[in-house]
């Protein structure tokens, strides 16, 4: 990596310093633009992801046929598979119990319309979060169990002891993905590509992946019987959102599930999910940013301050109208939940910022914060400091946070090991994401320390005005094809973040749109200008320099997109940042 700024914009309209790509990665796009001919920028991509050229077309077509692993490669699965399908085969009475985020909704909807396609209902529970807490909790499997032969535990789980062992005459199945201790809660199976004797190589999955893997080993025991299952292949969408909303890393057989999803959910099948794109507007192809910031918070906002229940309801129904009732509320419930995360949020920023951004952790704890709000505002914190953020809502003495990670540092064990101090009442998550209970006497000691093990994987290294960019387009190289190509390279998302470019020495004119946005075009005099929007520019010093710039010129970056408008498809650049040239 070359410490010179890139473009020598040292500190840009944000502040920031922009960052170029390392020397060897680019060296390595233009041997694979050399072997495969494909464009150089989506060579650079396909290098900064370390695919060799006799790779590029299998990573840009992944196939889940060739990605998918064996279920059987993770422990308990075998056990959970014919536990299951004796309680099908036996007409058992099957309770899910779900955590109440998205991917615990879409995996409860994954078993929940497996089931109903073989004739079998089940009992959905998902616990309050402000009542209950995340996971299993003894009077709530005590009931089940009395009314259940079968609980499957879904997106929870793990470390639940005394909760599974008092569901005494019910068997008690977790399928999970956060971090196992190390012993296992006495359960039938416990499925979990982050228990301890795990190898880590499907770490990547999130829960809803793990339920379709159990989906497809049930499918394949009722193959070999004579019995068609249902159709796998229509439940992707369910595991795409899942994937997306939960921030699994883009990686493996999660750029299969995504791609596939995806393509499912264009196909309009679902009715939950057909009520919840209309209510957000969605008028274009799904892509992960539909996922992650239209559909999925739209899901986790019953789990966040309504109705626990209502995202997965909506996720698994087949009943029209009850789908649009289902959206409605939660399309009216999420509007409520930003006016709370807008407060907080504003609260928190300011106590970050008053104890210093520039640590390996930033943090923020107050009274009545709603716990339903404290994980996004943590991830908003995290964005704008690339840092680990951790935000804690105090009731009654006691704290209950939420964590948010930054790519290559695992939040989950180092939160996990605080626990084990002592130094939190209980803790647990995985690598992008945690959750945490901490004694308000407590907080500032453990949170030192959890910026000590966090300091230690490198967090902080990188400042927050840092700007990673990919590589330098003209805008006579731009043109739709080219952003098509682009996104072959996709999903974009966690540890797989979209492309940034910048174009060099640009003449730029520019409007405000509404309060605070900037719509611009801008180009070199060398051919025609590209189209370019930059969301809140307006709030800081960009939108008002980029709006009276005059004769000057500017170097910009951002990410490119496809806009499409009354028949016609533009390139048009979501702005980023810009620099005087």
């Amino acid at each position: 990596m070359t410490d010179r700024a890139f473009l020598n914009v040292e500190a840009s309209l944000t502040g920031r310093r922009w960052l170029g790509p390392d020397p060897s990665v680019t060296r390595q796009a233009e041997a694979l633009a050399q072997a495969t001919r494909l464009p150089a920028a989506l060579c650079q991509i396909l290098a900064e992801r370390g695919v060799a050229p006799q790779e590029a077309q299998a990573f840009l077509a992944p196939a889940l046929r060739d990605l998918l692993p064996d279920p059987l490669s993770l422990r308990d699965m075998g056990a959970a598979a014919e536990r299951f399908l004796k309680a099908l085969r036996g007409r058992e009475r099957i309770a899910i119990f779900a955590d109440y985020d998205v991917d615990g909704g879409s995996s409860a909807a994954l078993l929940l319309t497996w089931l109903r396609a073989m004739g079998r209902p089940a009992t959905l529970y998902i616990p309050d979060r402000i009542d209950e807490g995340y996971g299993p909790n003894v009077p709530a499997m005590q009931a089940l169990a009395a009314a259940h032969d079968l609980i499957i535990c879904v997106d929870c789980g793990t470390l639940s002891h005394e909760p599974i062992a008092a569901a005494q005459g019910a068997d008690v199945v977790v399928l999970d993905h956060h971090l196992g201790g190390e012993t296992l809660p006495e359960a039938v199976a416990v499925v979990n590509p982050n228990r301890q004797d795990e190898d880590g190589s499907l770490a990547h999955l999130c829960a809803a992946s793990v339920v379709f893997l159990l989906l497809v080993e049930a499918n394949r025991r009722l193959r070999a019987e004579g019995v068609q299952g249902p159709d796998l292949m229509a439940l992707l969408d369910l595991v795409a959102l899942a994937t997306v909303a939960d921030v699994a890393p883009l990686i493996g057989v999660n750029r299969a599930f995504v791609r596939q999803g995806l393509r499912v959910l264009a196909r309009r099948e679902r009715a939950g999910l057909r009520a919840l794109a209309d209510v957000a507007r969605m008028d274009q192809a799904p892509t992960p940013y539909s996922l992650g910031f239209l559909l999925g918070p739209r899901v986790n906002a019953g789990g966040r301050i309504g109705q626990a229940d209502l995202g997965a309801r909506l996720l698994a129904t087949d009943d029209p109208a009850e789908a649009a009732a289902l959206a409605e509320r939660l399309d009216q419930l999420n509007t409520e939940r930003r006016e709370i995360e807008a407060a907080v949020r504003a609260a928190a920023l300011a106590q970050a910022e008053a104890r210093g951004l520039d640590g390996p952790l930033v943090w923020a704890a107050g009274a009545g914060w709603h716990p339903g709000v404290v994980g996004i505002v943590a991830a908003r914190l995290k964005e704008a400091t690339n840092r680990p953020a951790v935000v804690i809502g105090l009731e009654g003495g006691i704290g209950k946070g939420s964590a948010r990670s930054v790519t290559g540092v695992d939040l989950g064990a180092a939160v996990q090991r605080v626990a084990a101090e002592g130094l939190l009442l209980k803790g647990g998550g995985h690598k992008m994401a945690a959750g945490l209970t901490v004694a308000e006497d407590q907080i500032e000691p453990a949170m030192a320390r959890l910026a000590e093990l966090l300091e230690r994987q490198g967090a902080g290294a990188t400042g927050p005005a840092d700007l990673r960019l990919d590589g330098l387009l003209s805008p006579m190289a731009v043109n739709p094809a080219l952003v098509e190509q682009l996104e072959e390279a996709g999903p974009f998302g966690a540890a797989a973040p979209a492309p940034r470019f910048a174009f060099a020495d640009q003449a730029v004119s520019a409007r405000r749109v509404g309060e605070s946005h900037l719509r611009l075009s801008f180009g070199d005099g060398s051919g025609p200008k590209i189209d370019a929007i930059a969301f809140g520019a307006c709030d800081g010093p960009l939108g008002p320099t980029l709006e009276n710039a005059g004769h000057q010129r500017f170097h910009l970056a951002g990410r490119l997109e496809l806009n499409s408008y009354g028949g016609r498809t533009r390139v048009q650049l979501r702005l980023e940042d810009a620099a005087r040239a």
